[in-house]
């Protein structure tokens, strides 16, 4: 088992420039140059996502409509259908080899359910699962969705947790497919005001839940330090991921 968790935070980023980090990471946990498993917590500007079992019927906001509001869109390779990355959510990239915990995704997603169901806690949320559906709730309300892909076993893609995010955008979709669903907040659940100390605990509070429940000694590892391990990894078809 993988007992060390490199937690590294990189503020508000690109969704393209993530993407590429995490996919490069990735391909590092497969050849073994990167060692440990990686966390990545951060923040994107406004993006709709769609998985690759998604429907783009489920975007209802016309083209126009998202770019007058300046959102993105981007159908991607993780799980899942639509939904909402915007300011104030905290997005988490799982790179974790499950070779050195278990090979088997669907135990690895109840996995991270547990860890933010754990970080929630902390601040007095009382999450749960919702038999059938990936993600976590508190009541009836979803507050937290999970998307992984993997390959060779190692994963990326994550989740997105709500912190304190203008939950109005999610009505520009049906989120993640689930008609009538109702979105909810850290901050809506607490009602909390204190946004920046409220992100920040989230942050505290989630590194240290996922080294709990993966049973993995958490260290903050530095931005440069990671790349100068992936940036002579390339993305092209000669090293497909």
């Amino acid at each position: 088992m993988s007992r060390r968790l490199a937690v590294v935070n990189l503020g508000r980023i690109a969704y393209e420039e993530a993407q590429e980090l995490q996919k490069k990471t990735a391909l590092g946990r497969i050849s073994g140059e990167q060692p440990d498993d990686v966390l990545f917590l951060l923040e994107h500007p406004p993006v709709i996502t769609m998985g690759r079992t998604g429907h783009r019927d489920n975007v209802i906001a016309p083209t126009r409509a998202l770019q007058t509001r300046g959102v993105d869109f981007f159908e991607i390779d993780r799980g899942g259908d639509v939904t909402f990355h915007g300011p104030g959510q905290l997005v988490g990239y799982l790179i974790y080899n499950l070779k050195e915990h278990r090979e088997d995704l669907h135990w690895f997603l109840r996995e991270v359910e547990a860890a933010l169901i754990v970080s929630l806690g902390e601040h007095g949320i009382e999450a749960r699962r919702n038999g059938g559906l990936t993600g976590v709730w508190v009541e009836d309300r979803k507050i937290a969705s999970i998307g992984i892909h993997v390959k060779q076993w190692v994963t990326w893609h994550g989740f997105a947790l709500n912190v304190n995010t203008d939950l109005a955008n999610f009505d520009l979709i049906v989120p993640c497919g689930i008609q009538g669903v109702e979105m909810t907040s850290m901050q809506h659940e607490t009602g909390r005001t204190e946004a920046a100390d409220l992100w920040n605990r989230a942050l505290q509070s989630t590194s240290e839940a996922f080294g709990k429940i993966f049973d993995q000694q958490v260290y903050s590892e530095n931005l440069e330090t990671l790349r100068a391990r992936t940036n002579d990894f390339s993305l092209d078809e000669s090293r497909p991921i």
